[in-house]
């Protein structure tokens, strides 16, 4: 039983770590539904961890935008330059996060906040896409700028409330600051890799590697299911913000918000 609810953690991670929706939230309310049999230790690395299998789908896909070491040298500075502002992007997130682990971590978790942080947001989704027209400024990654990866990385910070959305966050702030909805989705890929290595080394720093045989291979099948299933996402959210906007996901976020509130008043 245990390993079927790994399997259906990772593909939630998948799908859900790059849809603005909110990985983190949908991990912790189906742990609260059916919560894994594992000691707190390993539960709270492996809800972080997991995530370094998505990374590692965007890694694959993207390789040859990401890889810096190519024989053309024009290609290779592109690269460079695009490591560089997402190292820049990250910033943010990463001084906050580390200041602030152990507070989200306790104080943060619980199914109200996220139901809050899914309702407030998917207002904010509805309301920018059908309400606000935005001038859009940056149609490509090279025409993106140092300051609109520092904006998208100060967005950023907002995901480090469970129940907002990392990529939400992120591509929100990137279509507020101008940025055409494709590249600021496939930005947002970018930023997720030192972020999401970064919290889960620091979770493996805090409660250590010391787990049973058995937790291993349940942290490996639950990467390696979020890796398949983010590779399927990925290519989906492509070509979904080719030609639509978010407002749906803003309902859907209004909705989940309701019925998470209900669910669990009704339940104590």
């Amino acid at each position: 039983m245990e390993y079927i609810k790994i399997v259906l953690l990772g593909i939630i991670q998948g799908i859900t770590e790059w849809l603005p929706i909110s990985s983190t939230g949908h991990l912790i309310l189906f742990n609260e539904l059916f919560p894994l049999n594992v000691s707190e230790s390993f539960e709270s690395v492996f809800m972080v961890v997991v995530q370094l299998g998505s990374i590692l789908a965007v890694v694959v896909l993207y390789f040859e935008k990401l890889w810096p070491f190519k024989r053309d040298k024009k290609e290779s500075m592109k690269s460079i330059n695009l490591w560089l502002k997402v190292l820049v992007a990250s910033l943010p997130a990463a001084v906050v996060g580390l200041l602030l682990d152990d507070i989200i971590d306790s104080k943060l978790s619980s199914p109200y906040i996220i139901a809050l942080a899914l309702f407030v947001y998917g207002v904010l989704y509805i309301y920018l896409e059908k309400k606000v027209k935005i001038k859009v400024n940056v149609e490509s990654l090279e025409e993106l700028s140092y300051l609109d990866a520092l904006k998208m990385g100060a967005f950023q910070m907002l995901a480090l409330i469970p129940g907002t959305s990392r990529s939400g966050s992120t591509i929100l702030g990137g279509l507020i600051s101008g940025i055409s909805r494709p590249v600021a989705a496939e930005f947002s890929f970018f930023m997720a890799l030192p972020v999401m290595a970064g919290a889960s080394l620091l979770r493996l720093l805090k409660h250590g590697i010391g787990f049973t045989a058995n937790e291993w291979v349940m942290l490996l099948i639950g990467s390696f299911v979020a890796f398949l299933v983010s590779l399927a996402a990925i290519k989906a959210l492509v070509g979904y913000v080719r030609k639509h906007d978010f407002a749906a996901f803003g309902v859907y976020r209004v909705i989940l918000s309701i019925i998470v509130v209900l669910f669990f008043t009704l339940s104590r």
